[in-house]
């Protein structure tokens, strides 16, 4: 069986940390919505509405999409350059 692993291609991305609002905001142009009484995110993906919750990456893909990403799998999955 043949084995894959991921191209190097880079990406850029934001953490939310439940007090930067405004940077997630400007980040993603005003793509996401905020929860009331919540420190949620919900972001508009190619796959329907998804949610972030404090720590989780925003990530900006290739081809300009937004899309949240869990903390621990961000930091396996990625390194900063």
């Amino acid at each position: 069986m043949p084995k894959y692993i991921k191209k190097p291609i880079p990406i850029t991305a934001i953490q939310w940390t439940g007090h930067n609002k405004a940077e997630i905001i400007e980040f993603t142009h005003n793509q996401c919505r905020f929860r009331d009484g919540k420190v949620s995110i919900i972001i508009p993906t190619l796959e329907g509405d998804m949610g972030a919750t404090d720590g989780d990456y925003i990530i900006c893909g290739v081809d300009g999409e937004f899309y949240p990403c869990k903390r621990e799998i961000f930091e396996k999955t990625y390194q900063i350059i």
